[in-house]
């Protein structure tokens, strides 16, 4: 299974596991890392020497089986950094486009990334797309398949969201009300001829920001926004996930998820919420389906099977990098969104000012979700539509896609032959 194809693979959710003693806890990880230092390095130097042409003990069934295990010693302890965007180049119009990325907005903990696809000037400007990535552990390349998918039409812009980790004290906070002021400046960036698609969990801070604007009168609301499997009311059709949240209560996510970040990260002495205890999550809840997928590697490296195994690390490398995400950001969402259901009450508060997205009235509204969803339920994103009264029912649209879980709502081949068709033709309209 590939990142790129899965329909239904473990989504990303700022709820999922990951609980356990805090204070002490990040710091121990970073020792147990650093101790086993001398033992990866040693597993890498075997796997290289059991593995090279030249060893006549690579082609034997002990040599490869030692080169494999070491392989996977060293993966399984390593540290995963972001991955790259691997985006070189898209069709459009039936031609070759190379891509450049761009770093067109920046803040300490955000970057706005432009795909700048190289077309002719004769090429009708396509529709512009502000995706935005969830900020809930994993990095916004997890939507690289998305980006890839929506650029032969359309001219895409994604936020980039900074590890928590590696951002100095001096920085300042980050927290819910920042997340909705950096969307605002993004957008009135790249002014009003603009198309909002937020995935996941920037659903409610996406919603919010565009009602601030439309309640300012602002000039620069984008022309729709498009939301794919968001918690905008998480009262309906309730998961596990939200249910862990109700059930927990926001005190006891304060005392054990939160924790300071060691020396000699940049962003020493921060309160976080730290990504390796969001993989613990992430890992237990299907603890049996990734040792499977790990005894298979093993068995693909000693036969050979060279496609199955980049297979397995193309997903894992996504998999397994995972960033760091602000105390007053994550325990916000966790309260607002999940516990005190503010949006959907009337009781979501930005600055001081009650947020009201009965004020939309230009933005034009798509809400997608997935018949398979277990992190977002049925009607969460569909909320969306009963708060936005104000936009007429000829700019609404809501789509669910049989067939599908979480993942599959915003990626695979699913998203890419039958959502992704009709996005187009409502941004289209909308343009």
């Amino acid at each position: 299974m590939t990142i790129r194809d899965a329909d239904n693979a473990p989504p990303p959710s700022p709820l999922e596991g990951g609980f356990g003693l805090s204070s002490p806890l990040y710091w121990f990880y970073e020792m147990t890392h650093v101790a086993l230092n001398p033992s990866r390095a040693m597993a890498h130097a075997a796997h290289a020497f059991f593995k090279s042409p030249s060893n006549p003990a690579s082609n034997t069934s002990l040599g490869k089986s030692i080169s494999a295990a070491c392989e996977l010693f060293e993966r399984a302890t390593r540290r995963y950094s972001q991955p790259e965007w691997d985006i070189e180049h898209t069709v459009v119009d039936g031609k070759f486009a190379p891509v450049s990325i761009e770093t067109v907005w920046e803040r300490p903990f955000c970057r706005m990334l432009h795909f700048d696809r190289q077309v002719g000037i004769m090429h009708k400007p396509d529709p512009r797309v502000l995706l935005i990535a969830p900020l809930s552990g994993h990095y916004a390349t997890l939507l690289r398949g998305t980006v890839e998918a929506l650029l032969p039409e359309h001219d895409v812009y994604i936020t980039d969201w900074i590890d928590a980790r590696m951002v100095p004290m001096s920085d300042g906070r980050f927290d819910l009300d920042d997340y909705i002021d950096y969307i605002i400046g993004m957008l009135r960036l790249l002014g009003s001829d603009t198309h909002v698609m937020a995935v996941c969990q920037p659903g409610v801070p996406a919603l919010c920001a565009i009602s601030v604007m439309e309640a300012n009168e602002e000039t620069h609301v984008p022309e729709s926004l498009t939301l794919m499997g968001s918690p905008i009311d998480t009262r309906i059709s309730p998961t596990q996930v939200n249910q862990v949240a109700e059930k927990r209560g926001i005190d006891w996510f304060r005392r054990n998820v939160i924790t300071k970040v060691p020396f000699p990260n940049p962003g020493f002495m921060r309160d976080v919420y730290p990504g390796f205890l969001q993989l613990n999550g992430f890992m237990s809840m299907n603890l049996d389906r990734h040792m499977e997928a790990h005894s298979k590697l093993f068995q693909h490296l000693v036969e050979g099977d060279g496609d199955s195994a980049t297979a397995h690390r193309d997903f894992y490398d996504e998999y397994l990098a995972v960033m760091d995400l602000t105390a007053e950001f994550y325990l916000q969402t966790i309260d607002a969104v999940f516990i005190r259901h503010a949006l959907p009450d009337g009781k979501f508060i930005h600055r001081g000012i009650k947020v009201d997205p009965s004020k939309i009235k230009r933005v034009a509204l798509m809400t997608i979700e997935g018949e398979q969803d277990d992190i977002t339920g049925l009607g969460q994103t569909q909320a969306a539509q009963t708060l936005c009264v104000n936009i007429p029912e000829h700019k609404k649209v809501h789509y669910v896609q049989p067939g599908v879980g979480h993942y599959g709502v915003f990626n695979g081949s699913r998203f890419r032959n039958e959502i992704l068709p009709r996005i187009t033709a409502f941004i289209r309209a909308n343009d």
